[in-house]
């Protein structure tokens, strides 16, 4: 009897499943610059959607795909990241509650400058405090210290401690003391931690379980941030889902109904955290995404920014954003006017080394 032979007995084997080239590297400057630029252009973006309800914005603009002022700037979001990145860049790990309180003070309020313009509420009742004479932490019991005037500018301290969550938040929580408490102290760490791990990392999931990880679990931040990131990935897995679907899934998590402040840190983190997992770590993707829901859309818009573009790298911003980006206006802050995000970034970061491998 004759036995027949498979000409190609390889053929039946079980071949390995090709992996995927590995994402090409990034370096922390580029990094640091994606993140921080990135925090600006979202900052950009949202500002004309702030306060606004998804359905004012779609009446008045349909879904926001760019900038729709003439001549888009930073809000108050962006000034303070950079006041707060320089005093960092300063202070660096030995940063403390007495330098930053001198800093309020120095570039702040102890300036003749008339009203205190274009900034949220925690850092009105915070300048208010200082005046008066009151000091750290006292100066931060204020009816707002549970906002997100400390998120808006944790992105400094997530970019200096590339690779290193609870050091980020350890020093944003630092800064934060002369301004927050509570909640809006927990909306910092997240961000901070959040940064860190995106400084070094491809995963978007590897920056959400950072944030978690420096927040108590039964925080109202923790939950918040859970049900926005469970409710994006549900969305996102919706074979009918459409980016409105998305928003409103995502939205409806977070937002509590009738609740008339929008600066709420475990909302806005929420939000901010809901559109980055949605968009898988894209950055245009993530900063419309939270432009569109509104509320406060700068700040929302602002940390997706810098999650996204430190995941991902300032190549990752749209060159048609990133160029709008100039010096800041001092709109809010005086004593920053002139300032560009990206000098922060690079003081935040170490330089590249030389051909001879040493730092140039």
């Amino acid at each position: 009897m004759s036995v027949s032979v498979d000409p190609d007995p390889s053929a039946r084997r079980l071949r390995t499943v090709p992996q995927p080239p590995p994402p090409a590297p990034i370096s922390l400057r580029d990094r640091a610059r994606g993140a921080l630029l990135g925090l600006a252009v979202g900052d950009a973006l949202g500002a004309p959607a702030e306060n606004m309800k998804p359905s004012q914005i779609r009446e008045r603009w349909g879904r926001i795909e760019g900038f729709v002022s003439e001549n888009p700037a930073g809000t108050d979001d962006t000034e303070y990241a950079i006041f707060s990145g320089l005093l960092l860049a300063e202070h660096g790990a030995a940063l403390t509650v007495e330098h930053v309180e001198r800093a309020w003070h120095t570039w702040i309020a102890d300036r003749d400058e008339g009203p205190f313009r274009g900034a949220g509420f925690s850092e009105r009742g915070t300048l208010e405090n200082l005046r008066r004479g009151l000091a750290a932490p006292i100066s931060a019991q204020h009816r707002h210290a549970w906002s997100d005037g400390l998120a808006m500018r944790a992105a400094p301290f997530g970019v200096y401690a590339a690779g290193r969550p609870a050091e980020a938040a350890r020093l944003v929580a630092i800064d934060g003391t002369v301004s927050h408490d509570g909640e809006g102290i927990h909306g910092g760490r997240a961000v901070a931690a959040g940064v860190a791990a995106a400084m070094v990392s491809h995963s978007p999931e590897a920056v959400v379980q950072a944030a978690l990880s420096v927040v108590p679990d039964d925080s109202w931040t923790a939950r918040s941030l859970h049900r926005a990131v469970s409710a994006a990935r549900r969305a996102r897995r919706d074979p009918e889902g459409t980016q409105l679907s998305m928003e409103r899934a995502v939205r409806k998590a977070v937002v509590i109904g009738g609740y008339p402040w929008t600066d709420l840190a475990p909302e806005a983190v929420g939000l901010a955290f809901g559109a980055f997992a949605v968009a898988r770590g894209d950055f245009r993707e993530a900063v419309l995404t939270a432009v569109n829901m509104g509320r406060d859309a700068d700040t929302t818009a602002a940390v997706a920014g810098a999650l996204a573009g430190a995941l991902r790298g300032e190549a990752s911003i749209p060159d048609a954003w990133s160029s709008a980006i100039g010096p800041v206006r001092g709109s809010c802050l005086p004593s920053m006017a002139g300032r560009h995000i990206l000098d922060v970034a690079d003081e935040l970061t170490p330089p590249p080394p030389d051909r001879a491998g040493a730092v140039a």
